[in-house]
């Protein structure tokens, strides 16, 4: 078995030029806009990105719709809760008038056994 041989000067030049011409010709050889094959792939590329825009706005939609109904329903709730402390606060003002009534009555009793003792 032999020694690796190192490649001189020329040789490393033969070898960037044939790199440099395969190059060239594989950029050459790129399909252009006329060639079926590259109208296809970009057709193939336009229908996915449509179909990846109709996606995104579809959860675009999606979110704004979970978003009202969110709005929504903490609105209710709030009205809800508005209700419920409206209620409340009726009857504690309907508890407090029949305090006050019951409170006038005992007073008044008193007032009436007081004349009904002087008479």
């Amino acid at each position: 078995m032999s020694a690796f041989k190192h490649p001189d000067f020329t040789e490393r030049m033969k070898a960037a030029a044939t790199a440099r011409k395969t190059a060239l010709e594989k950029f050459r050889e790129r399909p252009t806009a006329s060639d079926p094959e590259f109208a296809e792939r970009q057709a193939a590329k336009a229908a996915a990105g449509a179909a990846r825009e109709a996606r995104a706005a579809e959860r675009r939609s999606a979110r704004a719709a979970e978003k009202l109904a969110q709005q929504e329903a903490s609105r209710l709730a709030a009205e809800a809760a508005a209700a419920a402390r409206e209620a409340e606060i009726r009857e504690q003002a309907e508890r407090e008038l029949a305090l006050k009534a019951e409170q006038k009555a005992l007073r008044d009793a008193r007032y009436a056994a007081r004349k009904a003792k002087k008479r």
